[in-house]
C-alpha cells in the first residue's frame, strides 16, 4: 500500500487494516491503530509504520484511546517468505527471550549485522526492537484480562526484570502497569493456584469473520489421549521449550462485541506463556485478513456462492513442525481415517503428561505427541504397511531427533523444498503440505490430491464421475487466478469434498 491508500484507510477508519501498519503523528507523538476513531490528522503531520515497533523506536507512544497493541498481528508473515517475515515468525515464537539475537541469526543463516540491516530496512526497527514490542503486548493483555502480580506477568513476557517491565510498559503506553490494568474495562481472572503450573483465560484479536470449520478440521484429525475437539471446541497438551503446557479454545466476543477467541491456558512454566499463545494464532490462523482472501476467491464463479456462504475460511497451522511432518508421511496414499488409526497406535510412545487441566476440559488428555526420537526408537513395531515407507518415517524421525534435519517457522517453502524432497519417502505434496501447516503458506496447491478434484468435480456437477485420475487443466488454471491465496481455495475444495458423496478412486490421497 502506498502514503495515499492507507491514509484513506484511516480517514475511513477501516478495521480490516488494524495490525498491518500504524499511524504515527508528528504533532502528538502518538501512533494508532488505522480504525482510531480520533480526528483524522493532516497528512503533512503522518507516518506510516508498518510496526509498532518502528514507531517506539522513532518516539512515539502507543495512544490510550484505541491502544493499538490490542489487535489482530499482520498477515505478512505468512504471505512474505522474506528474511524479515521469518525473522517476526521466529521473534513472535520467543527465539530472541531464549537464544537472543545471535541465535535468532544463526536460525535465519545471517551475521547478527546483516539480520539488523535487513530488519532495519524492511521494518524499520531491528531485532531487539521487535522482541520488545512483543514483550509489551503480551504484558497489555496479562495485565487486562488476568490478575497475576505485576512481577509475574513481567516474568511471563520475557523481561529480565521488573523494573524493565515498568519502564517499557510507561514507554510505550504513556502508563503505569497499575494505570493500565485499572482503565481495562473487563474482569480479570486471579489465576488458579491448584495443580501444577499456571492456569489463565484470555481472549486473542482475530479479524472478522471467521468461519469456524477449523474446529472440525482438527476433530477429524485428533489423536486421543493428546487432543480433543468437538465442532466449536479444541483442546490439547504440548511440549513448550519449557516445559509442558495444555489449552483449550473456542470463539467468543470481547465486551466491546468484537470477535476473538477465548483460549484457557495451563503452562508449567510462565515464560512459556507468549510461546504458547504465539502457537495458539498461528494453529487457528488468527492474523489472515479474510476480506482480501474471499475478494480473490470469490471472483470465480465456481466458488462464489461457496465463499458467500462460508466467508472467512481459515487454514490449520500447527503446534509444532516435527508433529506434522510425521503425521503427513504416515497419512501419505491412505485416507484420514486411516492416517487417524495409525496415529493412535503411535501415539503410546508419548510421554505423560505431567499436567492436569482442572478447568475447561472436555477429555481425559494424558500424554504429548511422541517426539521424533521416540518414533524413531520405537515406531518400527507400532507402524503397519510397506515396510519401505516405515523404513522412511523412521529414518527422517531419526534425522529430526539428531538435529541433522532441521525443519521450522524460519524457513520458507524453497527452503522445505531443498530439505525434505531429497530423502526417500517424500514427494512434493507432503513438502507442499507441511509448508502449508507449518508456515501458514497461503499459495500452496495440492495438486492431483484426490479430495481436491472430488471437491471440484462437485462443485462442478460431475458427481456422477467416476474417476478422476489427474488435475483438469483447468482447475490448474483457476487455482493460479486465485494467486496468492491458493491455500484457502484448497481449504474451500477439501470442505466441498467433504459436504459431497465421494468420487469412487482406485487409490486416495488424503489430508
Amino acid at each position: 500500500m502506498d502514503f495515499w491508500q492507507r491514509y484513506r484507510a484511516i480517514d475511513s477508519r477501516d478495521t480490516r487494516f488494524d495490525g498491518q501498519f500504524v499511524t504515527a503523528v508528528a504533532t502528538t507523538k502518538i501512533y494508532c491503530r488505522p480504525s482510531c476513531p480520533a480526528r483524522t490528522p493532516k497528512p503533512a503531520n503522518v507516518t506510516f509504520y508498518q510496526t509498532s515497533a518502528a514507531a517506539h523506536q522513532a518516539g512515539y507512544r502507543a495512544c490510550k484511546r484505541c491502544l493499538p497493541e490490542a489487535v489482530p498481528g499482520t498477515p505478512d508473515w505468512n504471505l512474505r517468505s522474506d528474511a524479515a517475515a521469518r525473522a517476526m515468525r521466529l521473534i513472535s515464537d520467543g527465539e530472541v527471550d531464549r537464544t537472543g539475537v545471535p541465535g535468532l541469526a544463526a536460525r535465519l543463516g545471517y551475521s547478527t549485522r546483516q539480520l539488523n540491516r535487513i530488519l532495519h530496512q524492511e521494518l524499520g526497527a531491528g531485532p531487539l526492537a521487535l522482541a520488545r514490542a512483543t514483550r509489551a503486548q503480551t504484558a497489555r493483555s496479562l495485565l487486562t484480562s488476568s490478575g497475576l502480580r505485576f512481577a509475574d506477568i513481567a516474568f511471563a513476557a520475557g523481561f529480565s526484570s521488573v523494573r524493565q517491565f515498568n519502564d517499557t510498559v510507561q514507554e510505550v503506553f504513556a502508563l503505569t502497569p497499575s494505570d493500565l490494568r485499572a482503565r481495562a474495562r473487563t474482569t480479570r481472572e486471579t489465576p488458579d493456584p491448584g495443580g501444577a503450573g499456571t492456569t489463565l483465560s484470555l481472549l486473542l484479536p482475530l479479524r472478522a469473520p471467521y468461519d469456524p470449520g477449523i474446529f472440525e478440521f482438527l476433530r477429524v484429525r485428533a489423536i486421543d489421549g493428546t487432543e480433543h475437539a468437538t465442532t466449536d471446541r479444541y483442546e490439547r497438551l504440548l511440549q513448550l521449550p519449557g516445559g509442558q503446557g495444555w489449552f483449550s479454545a473456542r470463539l467468543a466476543t470481547t465486551p466491546h462485541g468484537l470477535p476473538a477467541l477465548a483460549i484457557t491456558v495451563l503452562v508449567e512454566m510462565l515464560p512459556d506463556l507468549p510461546v504458547l499463545l504465539s502457537r495458539i494464532r498461528r494453529l487457528f490462523d488468527l492474523d489472515a485478513d479474510p476480506l482480501a482472501v474471499d475478494a480473490v476467491l470469490g471472483s470465480d464463479p465456481v466458488l462464489a456462492g461457496r465463499v458467500q456462504r462460508i466467508p472467512g475460511m481459515r487454514l490449520p497451522g500447527s503446534v509444532d513442525p516435527h508433529e506434522i511432518l510425521i503425521r503427513a508421511m504416515i497419512g501419505q496414499q491412505i485416507t484420514v481415517k486411516a492416517a487417524r488409526t495409525a496415529l493412535h497406535r503411535l501415539a503410546v510412545l508419548g510421554s505423560p503428561a505431567t499436567l492436569e487441566p482442572h478447568r475447561g476440559g472436555d477429555a481425559q488428555l494424558h500424554r504429548l505427541f511422541p517426539t521424533a526420537a521416540q518414533v524413531a526408537d520405537g515406531g518400527a513395531g507400532l507402524l503397519k504397511g510397506p515396510a519401505r515407507r516405515i523404513d522412511s518415517i523412521l529414518r527422517v524421525s531419526s534425522a529430526l531427533a539428531d538435529g541433522s534435519l532441521q525443519i521450522g517457522v524460519e524457513d520458507s517453502a524453497g527452503d522445505l523444498e531443498r530439505k525434505l524432497l531429497p530423502l526417500p519417502g517424500i514427494g512434493p505434496w507432503t513438502v507442499r503440505y507441511v509448508a502449508m501447516r507449518v508456515l501458514g503458506a497461503t499459495d500452496i496447491h495440492l495438486v492431483n490430491d484426490a479430495a481436491i478434484l472430488n471437491g471440484w468435480a462437485a462443485l462442478n456437477g460431475q458427481a456422477s464421475q467416476t474417476k478422476l485420475e489427474t488435475t483438469p487443466p483447468i482447475l490448474i488454471k483457476t487455482m493460479e487466478h486465485f494467486s496468492p491465496w491458493r491455500s484457502y481455495a484448497t481449504m474451500h475444495l477439501w470442505r466441498a469434498a467433504a459436504d459431497h458423496p465421494p468420487i469412487p478412486r482406485a487409490k486416495a490421497t488424503p489430508r
